[in-house]
């Protein structure tokens, strides 16, 4: 996910996007702990996708 894709996206599509985003974190974690995630990689991807979400909702924020 690009930083330029999410500035065109309104404050309230940003908010859905992050819980989304923290919905699929949990989810990921679960997975690792119960042996069942496949692909490790996506956990470092997703916190990643989550402070861009935040970091462009700030902006338009303030």
């Amino acid at each position: 996910m690009k930083a330029n894709e999410l500035k065109d996206l309104s404050v309230e599509d940003l908010a859905t996007k992050t819980e989304e985003l923290n919905q699929e974190l949990f989810n990921l974690r679960f997975q690792l702990h119960t042996g069942h995630l496949e692909n490790t990689a996506r956990i470092p991807q997703v916190k990643k996708d989550i402070a861009r979400v935040k970091t462009v909702l700030q902006q338009k924020q303030g």
